[in-house]
């Protein structure tokens, strides 16, 4: 991509996943190249890959609508992140340097910060918590892997879940990274595996309380 098309697309992504363009919102060339601050042209090659990523749609008229994801979607997302990054904690287990742990533990500490604050600061959060995530997937050392979970694992966790953590949510998220860590550095792939799977499943069983049950579940 060009560097005015990287500018769109990162523009526009953070645009949408700030919750500013609402699910269903429809989009025009006109809008995302007036908040991109780029032409028409490398807009248009930003917006095809958000759609690949999921984060835009097309109507069947080809309007562009932002993506409206539903409870059954992201379990599935969440099932198949479980999947993928039970395997990455797996491998970084085996892999990661003390320089490598130190640098997510200091990670970790800011996303701690960000969440003691008297207003928890969840945009913060959202930040240091990407970077962990990230720093354990580099560790798998593994690019099939990464370019599997890149679609996976920001979408669903920022357009809906983290807008739902309460502030005991937040710290248990930071518990669990500190879980992790211990486990990487006991170099212990198969307890990496377990914390990294109940960790996700508790940030999704958080979605679902907020969002109500699947299609054609009863309500409790």
């Amino acid at each position: 991509m060009s560097r005015a098309s990287e500018q769109a697309y990162a523009k526009i992504r953070a645009h949408v996943l700030s919750g500013a363009a609402r699910p269903n919102e429809q989009l025009t060339e006109d809008q995302l190249a007036q908040i991109a601050g780029v032409s028409r042209t490398p807009v248009r090659e930003a917006v095809r890959r958000l759609e690949d990523e999921l984060l835009l749609v097309r109507s069947d008229t080809k309007r562009l609508f932002v993506a409206d994801w539903s409870r059954d979607d992201i379990e599935e997302m969440f099932a198949l992140r479980q999947m993928l990054e039970c395997h990455a904690a797996e491998r970084a287990a085996e892999r990661l340097t003390r320089a490598q742990i130190a640098a997510m533990e200091a990670i970790n500490r800011t996303l701690k910060d960000a969440i003691e604050l008297p207003s928890p600061d969840v945009a913060q959060f959202l930040d240091a918590n990407r970077a962990f995530h990230e720093a354990v997937i580099e560790a798998a050392q593994s690019p099939r892997l990464g370019q599997m979970l890149a679609k996976l694992v920001e979408a669903p966790v920022v357009l809906r879940t983290a807008r739902t953590y309460s502030p005991e949510d937040l710290r248990q998220s930071a518990r669990d990274h500190d879980e992790l860590i211990a486990s990487f550095a006991a170099r212990d792939p198969d307890w990496a595996r377990a914390v990294m799977g109940s960790h996700l499943r508790r940030a999704f069983h958080t979605f679902a309380k907020a969002v109500g049950p699947a299609t054609g579940e009863p309500e409790a």
